[in-house]
């Protein structure tokens, strides 16, 4: 613990006290001077700029220093500044409006010529209840805050009546420019000094800037309104176009699950026939066969045995060639079919696709059945009701009637 070399009162620090700005190159350190006055100052060894308030470090400052809720004596050093943030005095501002602690009397020191007028803009923005004042140095400035901390009154200045009202005047348009640049606060009313008086042309550039303020807000709003609109326009018809989209692949999906069901019908319904018609050339190749065991062995004379034999031959080897050539016919008639089919009774199952194929195909009722796995009274069943989906009147035939669609 140190001493106050002016006051000889007791100096408390401490290691977490203090903010780096390494980018910057400078340290703003605090101390506690006796039991309530802080002590602030901008550590460096050549000019800087300062870029941002410690406003976490200063308040635990006042927390560990017993002063939370209480109004502060402060002093603030500025040796080697010659520049200030717009980030910092908005923040500096935001601390005296909203984050920060009521000062009895905050003394700042050390203001470079440089600065002095942000420094005065301080002054004049600050709240009613707190007062900022200005002193040459540390020394100077310690003193305001013992005198006004031990109620001496200040000395009556013999100032005339000119200088205090420009003192007035200075500070009221100090105030008003900090209104306008730090708070934004472009509706905020400028009183104007009598017309006859000096200042009245200042303050009234200063009304006329504070217009073009409101005008370039104005502006700046409408611009922004504009990309906004801009943005949820495009927005919009993005929407819609992935929306229309969205619904195209479901209609396309839908599509080629009906294409898909389609084809596996007919797939079901060729392999059936193909095993249908490869079981009826297995039963004319076998009848063949047997008529030819039975002709050579039978007493018919040789000159007719023989062209009966040839005969069976010639048969035999015409349905081994055309067996794969029939196969691919068949198919290409039975989806010609079935496509005609769907097109004219769109209500009807794929069971009774199939049932209509086979009829179309002329086989009979009973092998219907062999080829459904039905009974033929099931099978009979069957073909009553697919002759009322498919509308017919008592009397039509149905495979008359699946004839008329092969035909086209």
């Amino acid at each position: 613990m140190s001493t106050c070399p002016v006051s000889g009162l007791s100096v408390t620090t401490n290691s977490h006290w203090k903010a780096i700005h390494s980018q910057r190159g400078y340290t703003t350190r605090f101390s506690l001077i006796s039991p309530d006055i802080i002590h602030g100052e901008i550590v460096t060894d050549h000019t800087v700029s300062m870029d941002y308030i410690e406003i976490g470090v200063f308040q635990t400052v006042i927390r560990e220093s017993n002063l939370a809720g209480k109004a502060i004596y402060m002093l603030f050093g500025l040796k080697n500044v010659k520049g200030i943030s717009f980030a910092y005095k908005k923040n500096l501002v935001n601390l005296f409006y909203n984050s920060g602690p009521t000062f009895k009397l905050l003394v700042i020191y050390d203001v470079d010529l440089e600065i002095r007028s942000i420094v005065e803009t301080f002054a004049a923005i600050a709240p009613e209840e707190s007062t900022v004042v200005i002193a040459p140095d540390y020394r100077e400035a310690i003193q305001l805050i013992l005198d006004r901390k031990s109620g001496k009154q200040e000395p009556e200045t013999d100032e005339s009546s000119e200088e205090q009202q420009y003192k007035t005047y200075k500070k009221e348009f100090l105030s008003a420019l900090a209104r306008f640049n730090w708070l934004n606060l472009l509706d905020h009313p400028t009183p104007l000094p009598e017309k006859s008086s000096p200042f009245y042309p200042y303050f009234k550039a200063l009304e006329a800037f504070q217009q073009d303020l409101r005008e370039k807000e104005d502006l700046r709003k409408q611009e922004l309104k504009k990309v906004i609109d801009d943005y949820e326009n495009r927005i919009v018809e993005k929407t819609i176009l992935l929306n229309a989209q969205e619904a195209q692949n479901k209609k396309t999906e839908s599509q080629l699950a009906r294409e898909k069901s389609l084809l596996t019908s007919q797939v079901l319904s060729n392999d059936m026939a193909l095993k249908r018609f490869s079981s009826i050339i297995a039963e004319k190749k076998s009848k063949i066969k047997m008529i030819h065991d039975l002709v050579e062995q039978s007493d018919v004379e040789a000159a007719g045995k023989t062209k009966i034999m040839s005969c069976c031959r010639e048969l035999a080897d015409y349905y081994n060639r055309n067996e794969k050539h029939s196969e691919k016919e068949l198919f290409a008639a039975d989806s010609t079919f079935i496509a005609r089919l769907r097109r004219r009774h769109p209500r009807l199952n794929k069971r009774d696709q199939h049932f209509c194929l086979l009829i179309q195909q002329n086989l009979s009722t009973l092998e219907i059945a062999d080829a459904t796995g039905l009974t033929v009274r099931g099978a009979e069943s069957a073909r009553y009701r697919l002759h009322k989906k498919l509308g017919l009147s008592k009397h039509e035939s149905i495979r008359n009637y699946l004839h008329t669609i092969t035909e086209g």
